[in-house]
């Protein structure tokens, strides 16, 4: 009787540790799983707030002007457009960062191979859908900001290189296989200046590239 106990005892705690073990794979795959994002929810990230429409008070026919199109836009896309990603200053990086701030934008955990700005084949599926959703009716022909970022290991002159070339990457990858127009895509890196999580500097969470929706189509369209 006594060991007939100990066996029941003993098949429920190894019971209790499969089915343990079960759930822990299953929140693994599921956290796995969402590191790869939608077209659908990269396109309602960057889909910018709809905003009513003023309408001019001067004299003569109406016109139509949409509230978003601000002069740092403007200002903008006259001064970053077809720049590449080496040319920019210091200050111009913390100008981008300042004028996107507001902006619709979406973090991407796209990993590369070690110290190395070839995207890695598990995050294909993330750069993929950002290219669908890219040329989605909802977001096409407006300027986007790629933002390449690092964690905290290494020196700052490292990871800013690094964040460049991996920002450049994408956007290489974006023209080549889905036509993107490559003055549509401003690259910038930021090396490990903007940690996501400063708390866990080595985090993987602040290894991504950052894509913020500059303008509209309406402004696109004004060009």
């Amino acid at each position: 009787m006594a060991n007939f106990s100990v066996t029941k005892t003993l098949t429920a705690i190894v019971s209790v540790a499969a089915l343990g073990t079960a759930v822990c794979l299953s929140a693994g795959t599921a956290l796995a799983q969402d590191k790869n994002v939608t077209e659908d929810q990269i396109v309602r990230a960057l889909s910018p707030e709809k905003k009513p429409l003023t309408r001019g008070l001067s004299v003569g026919p109406q016109t139509t002007v949409d509230p978003t199109v601000t002069a740092a836009e403007s200002k903008f896309v006259q001064k970053f457009r077809g720049r590449s990603t080496r040319s920019l200053s210091s200050a111009e990086r913390e100008e981008i960062a300042a004028i996107v701030k507001d902006k619709p934008k979406i973090d991407l955990e796209i990993n590369f191979d070690y110290n190395s700005a070839d995207i890695s084949a598990k995050s294909l599926p993330s750069v993929q859908a950002l290219g669908r959703a890219l040329t989605n009716n909802d977001l096409k022909g407006s300027t986007f900001v790629v933002a390449g970022h690092t964690d905290a290991a290494g020196g700052d002159a490292y990871n800013q290189d690094l964040s460049e070339r991996r920002a450049d990457a994408i956007k290489r990858y974006l023209v080549d296989k889905y036509g993107i127009n490559g003055t549509d895509l401003v690259t910038v890196g930021y090396g490990k200046s903007k940690l996501k999580d400063p708390s866990q500097p080595m985090a993987e969470v602040n290894r991504r590239v950052q894509v913020v929706n500059m303008e509209n189509k309406a402004t696109a369209s004004a060009k």
